[in-house]
């Protein structure tokens, strides 16, 4: 891990208020107005009823975010990595059906991080209607905001690529500034109702839920649980920024929200019976708090820190979907390394999806209070999820005991606001729980379907290389075969006692015999020092047969082609690969012949279209190979695009089973039509 992270800094904390806080940080801008919601209008508003929210509020922030995962799930770190996946790496070893946890988890979390920047970008815009910014006013049209919410959306999507370091660098100032201005005008309205601060005992909270004020009971929770929807982005943003920056910010951050969650308060009792506001019930008390010219800053201001609330989901999913791809959750995807911080990564192809499905929802809802309503389901989900790991990993920190007290006040706790946001899925909940599925999906074809093949693949699918040494080495030598190229390359990871698939080898000898002078077997290690660049050689006591392990730091090119040209270079001038100059060329002294790269791309055999798998595993396993097509290939994966590629189709099972009821009925063995029968 980059030693920035190890220890807290200013810059570093600076940072964390860009990249972590900005989901939590904007819940002030719709909480009291789902509040306001629940209670029908304005005028059936009490004191009791606003101060048992602000107290459940503050309570939720206590256990949920700062007691589970501030205090608790950062300590489950994997190699500084945190997040659903990293928790799940770190106990998978204990059951193996710790994966479903880990998979409905991870594709809640996912599909919720759709919804949070088109929710809080939205509501922030709405905000501007009827407002003037000097010499531009803004219409009451709703399509209008929608076109601004999308402009904004595409533009957040587009600076991705740029790294997360530098965009919380950038920021990091603005939501600093955000949070300072939710504690002065929080102040500045609970001093004008100093009796709210009764909020701070959870008497309050515990008596609302039974409380007449309160009119739709144990559902309220579904509201007062968006203020803490951001817990699960903070736990997988800690590889950006580190436990300690985090660790340092986030009591300024609590203190802040809700010292503003108070002065929004404040103003709800006091104002609940004015004319202008008591048949009201879609009102915003966080505009409202701010008086004349502030107003319009406030909404500005508002703007930014919801782009920003976007910018925690996004980052969020990179590293999620980064990790599932390493315990095989997720098809192989191109990961980018735009920083020298190996954890800051950017993935193209889930930066533009997540971008065409959080402006469908944009477009699909319309406004952002039809948003919320569907606004945290998914989250609860992944939240219970994380529990279940959670007790699996303090199991063996703590003990039985402890780890299980801890797991059910926790997973109590989530299940009543799981029950009491039940009711959001009629409201526009399905829409996170159709994303959620989709994606369970996906990870479920591709990890079980790996799964599955590897169920059937025969012992004899791997073969040993040095079976097949004198095989290539004499046919290099024969001119009988028509020579194919000087260097073959296959790019196939060799295990142990030089096993490889047997498909190499069905590739090399058996489909069309192709003579090379030398047959390169090579295997990409990916390191964590950034720019490593070395690489080890076996020769199999030959000349011909080179096994290589290529060590690339992480934000090495892979041009693997670029790579072995140096690699022969070295080995003709150490006088291990004889020279390979070419009979024409360009270049003048040149030592390196051509090359040739076989991609081997495996499809369905008999063994799957003769019923001789069931149909789940059939769908399975061609449900995964279909996927791997139409994902990242190989032959852009290892910087491939322009060298000469032979691509093959190989069946995915090699060997067949033989049919025990085929039988011999007759042979003819002459053209007198003589024959013999069985």
């Amino acid at each position: 891990m980059n030693k920035q992270l190890e220890k807290a800094s200013f810059m570093g904390m600076l940072v964390t208020l860009g990249i972590v806080y900005g989901d939590i940080g904007t819940s002030p801008l719709y909480v009291m107005n789902a509040l306001i919601s629940d209670a029908g209008k304005m005028k059936n508003i009490s004191p009791d009823y606003v101060i048992g929210s602000v107290s459940l509020i503050f309570w939720t922030l206590m256990i949920v975010t700062t007691f589970k995962y501030i205090i608790v799930a950062m300590k489950a770190d994997n190699n500084h990595e945190g997040g659903i996946f990293s928790l799940y790496a770190l106990v998978r070893k204990k059951a193996k059906w710790l994966i479903y946890p880990a998979l409905i988890g991870g594709a809640a979390i996912l599909a919720d991080g759709t919804l949070t920047p088109a929710v809080t970008v939205t509501s922030a815009i709405e905000g501007l209607k009827n407002q003037r910014i000097g010499p531009i006013l803004f219409s009451n049209n709703q399509y209008d905001v929608l076109i601004i919410t999308s402009l904004v959306l595409i533009g957040l999507f587009v600076i991705q690529r740029f790294g997360t370091g530098i965009i919380g660098k950038l920021f990091g100032p603005i939501m600093a500034l955000w949070f300072v201005f939710l504690a002065i005008w929080g102040v500045i309205n609970l001093l004008q109702y100093p009796l709210i601060l009764k909020a701070l005992s959870p008497y309050y909270a515990i008596k609302i839920l039974f409380s007449p004020a309160n009119k739709v009971g144990i559902f309220i929770l579904g509201s007062i649980f968006l203020a803490t929807t951001g817990a699960e982005a903070l736990y997988s943003d800690m590889g950006h920024v580190g436990k300690k920056n985090i660790y340092a910010t986030w009591p300024v951050v609590y203190l802040s929200l809700f010292l503003n969650y108070l002065g929004q308060g404040s103003w709800m009792i006091i104002h609940a019976n004015d004319t202008a506001y008591r048949n009201l019930s879609n009102i915003n008390p966080f505009y409202e708090i701010l008086p004349g010219q502030w107003r319009l800053f406030g909404i500005v201001i508002a703007t930014f820190a919801a782009i920003i609330a976007s910018q925690a989901l996004i980052t969020g999913s990179y590293t999620l979907v980064n990790e599932a791809i390493g315990l095989k959750f997720l098809p192989r995807l191109i990961v980018r390394h735009p920083s020298n911080i190996k954890n800051q990564i950017y993935i193209s192809s889930v930066n533009w999806l997540l971008c065409i499905v959080t402006l469908g929802i944009v477009w699909h809802f319309g406004q952002s209070q039809k948003m919320e309503a569907a606004y945290g389901l998914a989250i609860t989900i992944t939240m219970l999820m994380t529990t279940i790991l959670l007790y699996q990993f303090l199991k063996d920190k703590l003990s039985q005991g402890i780890a299980s007290v801890i797991s059910l006040f926790f997973g109590t706790i989530e299940i009543i606001f799981f029950i009491a946001s039940l009711v959001k899925v009629i409201h526009g909940g399905y829409v996170t729980l159709i994303i959620m599925a989709a994606i369970s999906y996906i990870m479920w074809i591709w990890y079980f379907g790996n799964k599955r093949r590897e169920h059937y693949e025969h012992e004899s699918e791997y073969v040993s290389l040095l079976d097949y040494r004198e095989q290539l080495q004499k046919l290099s030598k024969d001119e009988t075969v028509p020579f194919f190229t000087t260097n073959l390359v296959y790019m196939t990871k060799i295990k142990d006692n030089y096993e490889i698939k047997r498909s190499t080898m069905y590739s090399i000898l058996d489909q069309e015999p192709k003579r090379a002078k030398v047959y390169w077997f090579v295997t990409v290690n990916e390191t964590s020092n950034p720019y490593e660049s070395n690489y080890t050689i076996d020769m199999a006591e030959t000349k011909n047969i080179v096994n290589v392990q290529m060590f690339l730091g992480f934000r090495k090119a892979q041009t693997i082609s670029v790579y072995l040209h140096q690699i022969v270079d070295h080995l003709v001038n150490q006088g291990i690969l004889e020279p390979q100059v070419p009979k024409y060329s360009t270049q003048k002294n040149r030592k390196v012949g051509d090359f040739k790269f076989v991609i081997i791309n495996e499809q369905p055999s008999d063994l799957m279209l003769n019923n001789q798998i069931s149909y789940l595993d059939r769908h399975l396993i061609s449900g995964r190979l279909y996927l791997q097509r139409i994902t990242a290939s190989p032959i852009l994966w290892y910087g491939l695009e322009f060298s000469n590629v032979v691509e093959e189709s190989s069946p995915l099972f090699i060997i067949r089973e033989k049919d025990q009821y085929l039988v011999q009925r007759k042979i003819y063995y002459n053209m007198s039509n003589s024959k013999k029968n069985d």
